[in-house]
């Protein structure tokens, strides 16, 4: 039973969250400030959280940099009344694993919670960013992809450059992982977000394309400056 922690000051929408996830068979637990729901995630486990970005005292996105700040890797879907393209990239650049607007669709809202339970809460992969460790060994070994100095390992869920960990987040494993599986080919940003997040692309851009810049920034900052991804314009992405 997953442990979802619904961050909402509205006790009217909170009280309906609760009802609607342990109609699901979720395990719903509230907080109703920024700083309660800092307070819960210090203390206890949670699969995933909902959160509101208007919040009393601490507010969401503040809560959303304490938690990653904090290395607490738990999938986070915000729910805001904000759509402006700069709020969604700054969101998903924030650390956000997926967002909603208000008004939502309660359906739509539950298919987005089992992608990101599905996903899972992290890499676990590996050590973090900055930290070196050995090379692996030949090519040609089970359960490694290899991509001019990059080795993928898929057993450690981790990825090195030069020997060298680049401290990945899950979705950027994952898609890293999609692309060097078939170098030559170009992926579309539909089939991306279908492979990585496990469920129907919904036609948004910003989530795929915010990905791609982290996880190229992550691998530029753990080894030499090597281009690694190219951008097929109108197309998708392939490896460099």
């Amino acid at each position: 039973m997953a442990r979802i922690l619904t961050v909402e000051d509205d006790p009217d929408i909170s009280a309906m969250l609760g009802a609607l996830l342990a109609g699901k068979g979720y395990e719903p637990h509230a907080a109703y400030s920024g700083s309660e729901a800092v307070m819960l995630l210090e203390r206890e486990h949670f699969d995933l959280v909902l959160l509101d970005l208007m919040l009393p005292g601490r507010g969401g996105l503040e809560v959303l940099a304490e938690m990653r700040a904090a290395g607490r890797d738990v999938p986070v879907i915000v729910l805001t009344a904000v759509t402006g393209k700069d709020s969604v990239v700054g969101l998903l650049s924030a650390g956000a694993n997926d967002y909603l607007t208000k008004p939502f669709d309660n359906a739509e809202l539950l298919a987005r919670i089992q992608v990101q339970l599905r996903a899972g809460a992290g890499t676990g992969a590996g050590e973090a960013q900055g930290n070196v460790r050995n090379p692996f060994g030949s090519p040609g070994v089970p359960g490694l992809l290899r991509h001019k100095n990059l080795v993928l390992d898929t057993e450690a869920f981790d990825v090195l450059v030069d020997g060298r960990s680049a401290g990945l987040s899950k979705t950027e494993y994952g898609i890293l992982k999609l692309l060097m599986s078939n170098p030559r080919k170009v992926f579309t940003k539909d089939s991306i977000y279908e492979a990585v997040w496990g469920g129907r692309f919904i036609g948004d851009d910003n989530t795929v394309n915010v990905h791609i810049s982290k996880l190229r920034a992550k691998l530029a900052t753990a080894g030499p400056a090597t281009d690694y991804i190219t951008t097929v314009w109108g197309i998708g992405f392939k490896m460099s």
